[in-house]
Formats: structure tokens, sequence, C-alpha cells
């Protein structure tokens, strides 16, 4: 068994069945527990998220469909009936991007964000404390690293995230420097 992390065909194949098996069940439990903790709103773990990702301050004035399906690593289309119910029930709505006329962007309305701060944020912190019973400081930080290594071991299986990361990256990336061609000087 190597310490590094390296393979897991050197371990027992049943422990890696009993860890993805484990977090299997956690995604479960966490769909279950976490829509019947938000039943009095009729909110699900789906509509948790897309309402929780809109209060982030970079999509306050509205994130195009595909942005926060990328964001939610979701698919457009998985995304766009949740979408739909949370319209019909006036806590998001569309608008017109005022940088392109023709694009369309998510935002929370006045009912949404007063549904999520007064209501969803003091039940989703009580179901946090729960679910977390027992956690320190430092073991909630450990979680946080090695999920979000497995976070990013999943993106490389996936061709699409890989791509969009990729993307993301060049995007990032500082535009070179323009060439300077040097002119000779004139000679004297």
């Amino acid at each position: 068994m190597t310490k590094d992390g390296g393979g897991s065909r050197g371990i027992s194949p049943g422990l890696s069945n009993r860890l993805f098996f484990r977090l299997y069940q956690c995604a479960n439990m966490l769909h279950k527990t976490g829509t019947r903790a938000l039943d009095d709103y009729e909110i699900t773990t789906q509509q948790w998220a897309v309402l929780g990702a809109l209060t982030r301050p970079a999509f306050a004035e509205g994130v195009a469909v595909g942005d926060l399906a990328a964001f939610l690593l979701v698919t457009r289309q998985n995304l766009a009936g949740v979408l739909q119910r949370l319209e019909a029930m006036d806590y998001v709505e569309r608008t017109v991007d005022a940088n392109d006329n023709r694009s369309r962007l998510i935002r929370l309305t006045p009912k949404g964000r007063s549904l999520w701060d007064a209501n969803m944020r003091p039940v989703i912190a009580d179901y946090y404390d729960a679910a977390l019973a027992g956690f320190s400081t430092e073991d909630r930080i450990h979680m946080i690293h090695y999920l979000d290594k497995m976070l990013t071991n999943f993106k490389a299986l996936d061709p699409e995230a890989s791509a969009r990361h990729e993307e993301e990256v060049r995007a990032a990336a500082p535009a070179p420097a323009p060439r300077v061609r040097r002119v000779p000087s004139p000679r004297r």
C-alpha cells in the first residue's frame, strides 16, 4: 500500500468500494434530509443549490444558464426544469443581459432573496450544525480538502469538464504581451 495516494490497485478493492458506496449513501441522505429540512418552503436540495448559487455576489446581477450549470456541475437540461419551477414560484427571473440583448440571465427576485435570507438561511444553518455534529473545524477543513481532490479527479474523468476547465484556464490567463517590432535607427 502506498502512502502517497498513488493507485488503488495495491490496496484492497473493498476499501475503494466502501469509500464510494459511503459517498453515495451520504449524497442520498443529503438529498433526503436536506429536502425534509426545507419542507415548509417546498424547496428541494436541487432548488436549494440554485438559490444558494444565485446569492453569490458574482451572480447578483444575474448569470447565464450555461455558466450556472457549469458552476453547479449539472447539465443545462437538468437545470432547466429546476429553473422553471423556481420561476413559477417567483423566486428567480430571467432578465435581458445589459451587454447582449439576445442573452438572458437568471437572478433572484426580491421574493427569492427574502425567502433565502429570512427563511432558508437559519434552517440551513441548523441543518449544517446537526449534519456536522462532532466535526471539529480541522475535520471540516480536511474534509473539504479531500473532497476537492476527488472533485478534481472526477473532472479529469469527464471530457466535458476537462474541456471547460482548459477553456477557463485560457480565459483567465493574461494576454500575451504585444510584440514590439524594433525599427532600426536611421544611420547618421
